[in-house]
């Protein structure tokens, strides 16, 4: 287990972060105005008010969270802390979150992706060594997965298919690592690649971010993931292997961090400096996405991740950009860390 995240990967956050737009200015999170929703290109041209607020905050004054995850089956949400890896819970209705796994959790030093798998279980990424799996009843890790060697890394988002696999990203290394049910049931062992897709990737500034957010079809048909830095989105086929590049139509994905499939071909993106969230209408096959909506506003404060709950979508207000953040040109002090509730989006 390493003991801080590695030089050239600390490099490649602070790079892909400094490649998206400049932040918006900043704004209050706590009441926030309607943020306006616009229509895509080939939406029928009319816009929406957006309704953002904030769902409930999260405590600590140096928490700059990164991942999200709701339990469908209990209501609860977890919150995951990028500088020491704090998980937090927020049960339903809650104003206020509390601390589930505390900092420095079973070596934990950040907690990037995290995911509630169809068994109440939840997976919580460690940027700079593997991924843990933990029983939401009692807390306690059940198991745990780490890259071998000690080589740059980045691992930062998952998703798990119907049939309990989940696959995780690595910004650095642009691979997508493999966990199977067989594994798991196993308690440990070695993160290994199961896609490399390094070399399909559109060129990139040296030190940049490429693969970040990934979602799993509901159908178990095929991965998406997005390659932040280029804005492209790629479909990995986990039928026959291939690997292919999902034509977007009226925009593009650059600094596109969490992603959301739902149902019906609605994929919901959080584009994190630019303040924005853009919602896409996949083809059934994944083959093609149109975008359909755009949300933007400053109240959403570098949101990294974003999370669908019946309502209404949840988006992390990361304040990378705030002083304490690792963003190169934070500035000023953070205000209360939260999470925003977006509706109409």
């Amino acid at each position: 287990m390493m003991k801080k995240l590695l030089p050239a990967a600390l490099l490649t956050l602070t790079t892909a972060l400094a490649l998206g737009a400049a932040p918006a200015a900043h704004a209050s999170a706590a009441h926030a105005p309607a943020a306006r929703a616009s229509d895509g290109p080939s939406a029928n041209g009319l816009t929406a008010d957006a309704r953002i607020s904030t769902a409930f905050t999260l405590p600590g004054a140096k928490v700059f969270p990164e991942g999200i995850a709701a339990d469908p089956r209990t209501g609860t949400v977890y919150v995951g802390s990028y500088t020491d890896g704090t998980v937090y819970r927020a049960r339903p209705g809650a104003r206020a979150a509390e601390v589930f796994l505390p900092a420095g959790t079973d070596g934990r030093h950040t907690a990037n992706g995290l995911r509630v798998d169809a068994r109440g279980r939840l997976w919580v990424t460690d940027s700079t060594s593997g991924v843990s799996v933990y029983d939401t009843r009692s807390g306690a890790r059940v198991a745990h997965f780490e890259i071998p060697g000690s080589a740059p890394r980045f691992l930062n988002d998952l998703a798990i298919t119907p049939d309990g696999t989940a696959y995780l990203t690595d910004s650095v290394r642009a691979v997508v690592y493999r966990v199977t049910p067989d594994q798991l049931a196993a308690g440990s062992g070695p993160l290994l690649p199961a896609y490399d897709l390094s070399g399909r990737l559109t060129p990139s500034p040296a030190g940049s971010f490429s693969l970040n957010g990934i979602a799993a079809d509901p159908a178990g048909r095929f991965l998406l993931t997005v390659d932040m830095t280029a804005g492209d989105l790629y479909r990995i086929d986990l039928r026959s292997g291939g690997i292919s590049r999902t034509a977007l139509t009226g925009g593009d994905l650059k600094t596109a961090d969490g992603l959301d499939l739902a149902p019906g071909g609605v994929l919901r993106a959080a584009q994190n400096t630019r303040n924005t969230l853009s919602r896409w209408q996949l083809s059934a096959d994944g083959t093609r996405a149109r975008l359909v909506r755009t949300v933007t506003d400053p109240s959403l404060q570098i949101p990294t991740t974003l999370v669908r709950v019946p309502g209404r979508t949840l988006v992390v207000r990361s304040q990378f950009d705030r002083d304490g953040g690792p963003m190169p040109s934070a500035t000023g002090a953070p205000t209360a860390f939260t999470v925003a509730s977006v509706r109409g989006f």
